[in-house]
């Protein structure tokens, strides 16, 4: 029988009924935002001595479940227990006090201090007058009892981030942990330094601890976990040993199956010349741990759709950025209507035909305190049409501003009142309305449904789905697999920086993108 790891309270935890009881359990956990359910009645269950892998897509409730265990949220309704005993931690300290602790994607380090500074720093037990030497013997002890090792006396600030993870984890065990949470834990590690951490979470699995390992990777739960639970849309759809199961099957329950195959766009539509190729493009950032973005190829047509695939943080974000002039790329060429753009600044791209919606809508694409008119003139203030002189002609700009409001069924809008007023949806129809009244002849779209209700999120689509129908080339960034097929012609997966598919949309179903989106190929 597994025992409880070691912990301040270890002694109070050892009674046989405790042993016996999971690590955590929690019965119709809910939580709703401003009326919104991101988790619905999940019932969980973590054993002492395993490793738990909880999967999903990017909003599938995942970290709401984490954050609520760990005392970041409160839950709307539902129950938990630790070691079976109530839990109901109203802080992230008392969560940690409980024994409950997370390892952030960004840690929660000092860099300035060393590794033995950082581990031993707030707890009670350490006299406050200890020597450098004296907290670095008691940081080896803490090392040695959980059998992990980084030298106590460097400074974090000198530390990879597979040792700073590492740091991390060594400062929750000393603090008395017994379940440890690990959100996304190999987001930002080598191969290497990620082997290193499933080696060291297996190893304290074996001692007793509880260990969750929140995941999108297939094959890390294949690689790491003992038992997998997978959430979809805030609710719990499996829950199963990882030696039961597949990746196929883990794909399709975790992206679901009831899309079926192909992308609902007509297969006989046809494309246009080439507007967009990139060839071999890459980002190499100094401060990253592989290429942001690794020799990345891809072409967009003339009235065509091509949606690129993939879970949050797999170079789409880099790639938009490159292709709209925001980051510089290390190597490779972007060719816009045949003419290398790779050096031309944000303003040349747009005037050779290029529009772009971002996906921070609030801080890249409106400027907050100016009208709505301001905001919709926005890249055409120098156009002959609405300028005297150095003067900007009024009357024509309201004009304008009036017939793009109307023709895209912007509500809301009022003479004079700022940009501010406006609800997401409407902010998200201006910001099209202002880049396809240019006419370019490629739009990038970064997650423009993102947030909306279910009618302005259609009517995002429709509108990109007619300007295709005249000849646009649009280039759809979106964590939503169902609109990617839904509406593109091409589509396109990337992976660690890299694109690791691209198929037609009709030839692919969901689950087989889920795949391709987890890294299996």
């Amino acid at each position: 029988m597994t025992q409880p790891p070691h912990s301040r309270a270890a002694g109070d935890q050892q009674a046989l009924g405790q042993v016996l009881e999971p690590a955590v359990r929690t019965r119709g956990l809910s939580k709703e935002f401003f009326g919104q359910s991101v988790l619905e009645d999940v019932d969980f269950d973590l054993r002492w001595g395993e490793i738990h892998a909880l999967l999903g897509e990017n909003g599938a409730g995942k970290s709401t479940l984490c954050s609520i265990l760990a005392g970041l949220y409160h839950p709307t309704r539902g129950e938990m227990m630790l070691a079976g005993a109530p839990y109901s931690p109203h802080s992230p300290h008392a969560a940690l006090e409980a024994g409950v602790g997370m390892v952030y994607q960004h840690f929660r380090l000092v860099e300035q201090m060393t590794v033995a500074e950082n581990i031993l720093l707030g707890n009670p037990d350490v006299p406050v007058r200890m020597t450098a030497s004296g907290l670095a013997d008691r940081a080896r002890e803490v090392m040695d009892r959980h059998g992990l090792w980084i030298e106590p006396t460097r400074y974090v600030a000198d530390l990879a981030v597979g040792e700073k993870q590492q740091a991390e984890i060594i400062r929750l065990l000393n603090r008395g942990v017994k379940v440890l949470i690990l959100d996304e834990p190999t987001a930002v590690l080598t191969p290497r330094e990620a082997e290193a951490l499933f080696a060291a979470l297996r190893n304290l699995a074996d001692q007793g601890q509880g260990v969750i390992l929140v995941t999108h990777k297939l094959r890390e739960v294949q690689q790491s976990a003992d038992t997998v639970t997978v959430l979809r849309a805030g609710k719990k759809v499996a829950h199963q040993g990882v030696e039961d199961t597949t990746t196929h099957d883990l794909a399709r329950l975790m992206i679901g199956d009831d899309l079926a195959p192909g992308s609902g766009v007509d297969a006989s539509h046809t494309t246009g010349g080439k507007l967009l190729e990139l060839r071999s493009v890459s980002v190499v950032s100094d401060a990253a741990t592989r290429p942001e973005l690794d020799g990345v190829s891809l072409t967009v047509r003339a009235g065509q759709i091509v949606g690129v695939a993939g879970v949050s943080g797999n170079g789409q974000r880099e790639l938009a950025e490159v292709i709209t002039g925001l980051r510089t790329t290390t190597s490779g060429t972007i060719r816009l209507r045949g003419e290398d753009i790779s050096s031309q600044t944000i303003g040349g791209r747009i005037n050779r035909g290029m529009g772009f919606v971002p996906e921070d809508r609030l801080t890249r694409g409106l400027v907050l305190g100016l009208e709505i008119e301001d905001n919709v003139l926005l890249r055409s203030q120098r156009d002959r049409e609405f300028r005297i002189g150095p003067f900007l002609r009024l009357s024509a700009i309201r004009q304008w501003a009036r017939r793009l409001i109307d023709r895209f069924d912007i509500r809301g809008v009022r003479k004079g009142l700022p940009i501010s007023v406006l609800s997401g949806g409407n902010l998200q129809r201006l910001i099209l309305a202002r880049e396809l009244s240019r006419q370019p002849a490629l739009l990038g779209a970064s997650e423009p449904t993102r947030g909306r209700d279910v009618g302005a999120a259609e009517a995002v689509r429709t509108t990109l789905k007619t300007d295709r129908g005249r000849g646009v080339g649009i280039l759809l960034f979106s964590g939503d697999l169902e609109e990617v097929l839904g509406i593109s012609d091409e589509v396109v997966v990337m992976y660690e920086g890299r694109i690791v598919a691209s198929r037609p949309a009709a030839e692919v179903d969901a689950a087989q993108v889920g795949r391709w989106m987890a890294g299996v190929t």
